[in-house]
């Protein structure tokens, strides 16, 4: 199984096109060592042909325009992309979808409650009816509802319901429902290995941590290095957990349990622009490769069990 990371960055990219933060700033004017980022979204395969697109960010195109492996090229009109997952309604995972209208109808995978979002406040897919049309598969979050993408051969999938938050549109947004946010195991069905993705989680409870330390690779949330990150630099009002994510540092930090994973490989995703790991050579930084864990960027290929 292969993970393409297709976009590392949190809603907004890196650089935001509106920040002048120290990130931002320094990688516009080439003082900062470090590396542009999409917005978060990874494709999945295993056998480098058919793939699955899990998130589709606004930056889509550029995206695939960066990645040949998901266009084989076999025909006139071709992509090698057999459905979309969505783990989420948030704009930054699910607008991407409108880039992709000019093709044949848009399998899409997702939970009932992600469904109405974009039924109702959000409502693209009522407008792709009027271009190439969604087929919904509903992702159902209930233990052994694991499920198969058609055309994905050797990939098993498994949502797992995570506290995150819903998009300010949502009906759900002050009342959750358990598939507002899913975290995704996925398993080469080959080899058995296992990797595990939750690009939006507010906390690790007793189901994410089973699902952590069961897991050979983990792709987690990578959001902000401190809580009150975006208030502290005053770009923002709210802490991250009120956004529905977890900070990697503090006591009960993201990092806390990824350190007790030492086996497995760690990298984080959904790497807001304002997180001081994003310059590689900040104290933060080597906090983190001094514990093992990897920054995800745009490109970044993970392999499990052996290709075939």
């Amino acid at each position: 199984m292969t993970i393409l990371v297709l976009g590392a960055a949190a809603g907004g990219g890196f650089p935001q096109w509106n920040c002048n933060c120290h990130n931002c700033r320094g990688l516009r004017q080439g003082t900062l060592k470090t590396k542009a980022r999409t917005q978060s979204s990874i494709a999945v395969s295993a056998d480098l042909l058919n793939w699955t697109v899990i998130n589709a960010s606004p930056d889509i195109l550029a995206q695939l325009k960066a990645c040949p492996q998901l266009q084989p090229a076999r025909w006139l009109r071709d992509t090698g992309i057999r459905a979309v997952i969505l783990v989420d309604s948030q704009i930054d995972h699910t607008a991407g979808l409108a880039m992709l209208r000019e093709g044949n109808r848009l399998a899409v995978y997702c939970t009932a409650s992600v469904r109405e979002d974009l039924m109702t406040g959000n409502p693209l897919f009522r407008m792709l009816e009027n271009y190439c049309g969604v087929t919904w598969h509903e992702v159902r979050t209930a233990p052994g509802a694991d499920f198969r993408i058609s055309g994905v051969d050797g990939i098993e999938l498994a949502a797992v319901p995570v506290r995150s938050k819903a998009p300010p549109y949502s009906l759900h947004r002050d009342l959750p429902q358990e598939g507002d946010n899913i975290a995704l195991m996925m398993t080469d069905v080959a080899s058995g290995q296992r990797a595990f993705y939750a690009p939006g989680i507010a906390e690790v409870d007793a189901r994410v941590w089973e699902c952590m330390s069961r897991a050979d690779c983990i792709l987690v949330d990578g959001t902000f290095w401190t809580d009150d990150e975006m208030i502290r630099l005053g770009v923002g009002h709210k802490r991250g957990v009120e956004m529905g994510h977890l900070a990697q540092s503090g006591e009960n930090g993201m990092l806390s349990f990824l350190r007790r994973l030492p086996r497995t490989r760690r990298v984080l995703i959904h790497i807001n622009n304002t997180n001081p790991i994003l310059d590689e050579d900040s104290d933060e930084r080597r906090e983190l490769d001094r514990a093992g864990v990897e920054a995800a960027y745009d490109g970044m290929e993970l392999v499990l069990g052996a290709r075939t």
